[in-house]
């Protein structure tokens, strides 16, 4: 009998650790305002990335756009996705003529999501690795009425005073912000060979999330994942080219390319100035942990 009510005690010690635990958890979520589980939310107006222009300063579609199966959707984890090539149509007399396949592809709410990258899909689709992985500069041209214009943020915007940048749309002629760090955007660059030839090909990549962006799959957490955040997304933007020969060429292309169309990515994800300001999205006041009204 003895044994037997000191086996309970112990059970009864071992609950009440864990319900004090669970209460100071509970606490210190509350204290610090802190959110285990995230919001879907959406670009303005529903806007999908299948609706890109087809056509802007410098670079225009190649073919059609190329639709997964429903089974190839399923396993991309989304159905807002868009792949397509561009290809330039400035380019000088004598040079050869650039082309991009843009792959991007939206995520939502999922705390758990392992993004898709080309290390993992290319390889599935037969391809081989050619040299490990490396990080380019994306360099984007900062000119002009058309182009970038420089605005600070204040406290009540980004929270830190943090530099943003705008880029006037092709399409609706007016402002957009795009994401912190821009400035300074990088992607992850790795070489393919194919496994049946000796076609090579680039295939660099980089992710928006929650208003910033990073180069690295593994970062995409931290950055779109924040416990104090309600919302959480990520986008990925992927180039892939045959038609370059160095990580640093792919950056160059790539920058060419995103003068003209960052502001219609960026009008695809929601803008994280105004969520953090909660006047987006609308008439979805947050009330207490991810409560809607």
């Amino acid at each position: 009998m003895g044994r037997w009510v000191f086996v309970n005690a112990g059970a009864v010690v071992g609950l009440v650790v864990l319900l004090v635990s669970a209460v100071g958890l509970g606490t210190a979520i509350d204290f610090f305002d802190l959110y285990l589980q995230k919001l879907p939310i959406e670009a303005p107006g529903g806007l999908k990335f299948h609706t890109l222009p087809r056509e802007v300063a410098g670079w225009k579609q190649l073919g059609e756009d190329r639709v997964m199966s429903k089974e190839g959707a399923d396993e991309l984890g989304t159905d807002n996705y868009i792949s397509r090539t561009y290809t330039k149509t400035d380019a000088k007399e004598g040079e050869p003529v650039g082309y991009i396949d843009l792959h991007c592809a939206y995520y939502t709410g999922m705390i758990d999501t392992v993004p898709h990258v080309p290390e993992r899909c290319m390889v599935g689709g037969g391809w081989e690795i050619s040299g490990g992985s490396r990080q380019a500069a994306v360099p984007l041209t900062f000119v002009g009425e058309d182009g970038f214009d420089l605005i600070s943020i204040d406290g009540e915007a980004s929270g830190e005073g943090r530099t943003i940048y705008k880029m006037r749309s092709p399409v609706t002629r007016g402002p957009v912000r795009l994401p912190e760090g821009v400035d300074t955007l990088r992607m992850n660059v790795t070489k393919f060979r194919d496994g049946g030839s000796e076609r090579t090909m680039l295939a660099g990549y980089f992710f928006v999330a929650n208003g910033g962006v990073v180069s690295k799959a593994d970062d995409v957490r931290l950055l779109a994942f924040g416990l104090t955040e309600h919302y959480a997304y990520y986008a990925k933007i992927q180039v892939s080219t045959s038609g370059v020969e160095t990580a640093e060429e792919l950056g160059e292309l790539t920058g060419d390319f995103l003068d003209s169309m960052f502001p219609e990515i960026m009008r695809r994800v929601p803008d994280w100035v105004e969520v953090r300001a909660g006047r987006y999205p609308e008439g979805s006041e947050i009330l207490a942990h991810g409560e809607h009204e």
